[in-house]
């Protein structure tokens, strides 16, 4: 057995029918303890998400949301829908939408948590699940599970997975040899990473509303100019989610998995990435940054994903396989899926163009993910080893190994790439829902508190002793501060 086939095996383990089912049905329970707060507070949402400064310690909201969008959107957002297609049908495209507003629930929960708890290193606010785990529930050795297997799967499995994205990239539409490719990502993404995580938030502060937006309104002209096909789509979409297609019945369960799968890879809602974005926000209350992050799902996968999938299935540029061999739909002879998908999509209207402008989208998407998980590793590398002085030295090696693992990815098959991500994302994503399950008091208590607020026309204000939250130590501190202040 070598090595590509040990990691197929063990994401058949990890990405069971457990693991789809318990992201559905987590995201189904806290929406309904929450009474479907993704729908009633959307416009406090979008008011949120300006409104607030940084300080020296922390981002604004602004800041945080753009570092957990830059995570979420990503190569998954074109490469994965394409995927998620190809091995599901269409269908699986209303399963990533399912994913994302349930998704939104669990999204809100485990930023929450990451406020309450998150911690002051190196003169920054960190957090995540490793910091709620161990100061909510104690347990020292889950915590530093979560860490390593972080480290591991950010620093070391996922990268791979946008690297080779934007090569192929690349290389459909210059034609440029990928090790080429590598190289320049590995020198101008260095050249972030080593100045900081202040860098960082600038930096996905200015790509990624230009990013996003651009490739919004490429998809936005296609199904414009497609529009009289958008009716057979949606039809389409939801036929085939729900097995009632007469061609993509027989594949239900792959529909639903795929989607999901795609989904959560995407949108990372549960998975235990975006609490670390979310616990660097300065702002009054946990909920505020609870609200912003989990509207950052709707953007990357009601809107981004969204964009690519009407793009891709208006024009019937795809391929769905038939998994007892050969293909149900076969409209791109000799491509199997990938950003070829998006590529030719966008060719249908601007032949000259559409290669070019995905492999752009495609790199700014794939560039910041990067930035995203070189910024997760240091979070769990900052959790791990107190001494400062290792810390520094330790945070340096990550970079290196970070950037290696980069180079790698580029010149190494698509296959095994997403294979060793969907591995990083499942162990992930096992260990921090059990733990969000566990620690949800807190958080959804946090949510009737700022309602409460709200409605006596106060700006939300975070006090952990009104509902006897232990070791939520910086709140403790910011009170005592904020009370000093307006004597």
């Amino acid at each position: 057995m070598d090595l590509a086939q040990i990691v197929d095996f063990l994401n058949s383990l990890v990405w069971s029918k457990a693991l789809i089912y318990l992201c559905l049905a987590v995201g189904v329970y806290f929406s309904l303890r929450m009474r479907f707060f993704q729908v009633r507070h959307i416009k406090e949402m979008f008011k949120l998400l300006i409104g607030g400064g940084d300080s020296e310690r922390g981002l604004s909201s602004f800041q945080a949301f753009s570092l957990a969008v830059s995570g979420r959107v990503g190569t998954g957002n074109i490469a994965g829908v394409a995927t998620a297609i190809a091995m599901g049908g269409p269908g699986a495209v209303f399963w990533m939408w399912a994913i994302a507003f349930l998704g939104a629930g669990s999204a809100y929960v485990e930023s929450v948590l990451a406020q309450i708890y998150k911690e002051e290193r190196d003169g920054q606010y960190r957090g995540g699940p490793a910091y709620y785990i161990e100061k909510g529930m104690g347990m020292k050795w889950y915590a530093v599970t979560f860490a390593v297997s972080t480290m591991v799967a950010c620093g070391l499995l996922l990268p791979g997975v946008q690297a080779n994205s934007i090569a192929a990239g690349v290389k459909n539409a210059f034609g440029v040899t990928p090790w080429i490719t590598g190289l320049g990502i590995v020198i101008l993404l260095g050249l972030i990473i080593f100045g900081g995580v202040k860098r960082i938030g600038k930096a996905a502060e200015l790509i990624v509303p230009f990013m996003a937006g651009g490739y919004i309104l490429v998809s936005l002209i296609i199904i414009a100019v497609n529009i009289t096909e958008l009716p057979g789509v949606l039809a389409l979409i939801f036929k085939s989610a729900f097995g009632m297609d007469a061609v993509f019945g027989g594949i239900l369960g792959s529909a639903i998995s795929w989607g999901v799968k795609r989904g959560i890879y995407s949108n990372e809602a549960g998975q235990g990435t975006g609490p670390m974005a979310a616990a660097t926000a300065e702002v009054s209350h946990p909920a505020k940054q609870g609200f912003v992050q989990a509207f950052s799902v709707y953007v990357d996968t009601l809107f981004v994903c969204s964009a690519t999938a009407f793009m891709i299935l208006i024009t019937g540029k795809y391929n769905v396989h038939n998994p007892a061999g050969g293909f149900f739909v076969e409209n791109l002879p000799g491509i199997e899926y990938g950003p070829a998908f998006t590529q030719k999509a966008v060719e249908t209207l601007f032949p000259s163009f559409g290669a070019a402008f995905v492999s752009i989208a495609l790199f700014f998407f794939a560039f910041t993910t990067l930035m995203a998980y070189y910024y997760y590793s240091e979070t769990s590398l900052a959790y791990l080893v107190n001494d400062e002085g290792k810390r520094k030295l330790y945070i340096n090696i990550l970079r290196v190994a970070l950037l290696v693992s980069t180079f790698y990815g580029t010149v190494r098959t698509a296959s095994f790439a997403w294979g060793l991500g969907d591995l990083g994302v499942g162990i992930m994503a096992w260990l921090n829902i059990i733990a969000i399950l566990i620690l949800q008091k807190p958080a959804l208590e946090t949510l009737k508190d700022y309602e409460e607020q709200k409605k006596q026309g106060l700006d939300p204000v975070f006090d952990p002793a009104k509902y006897g939250i232990k070791n939520a130590d910086i709140w403790y501190e910011i009170n005592k501060n904020r009370k000093v202040a307006n004597k």
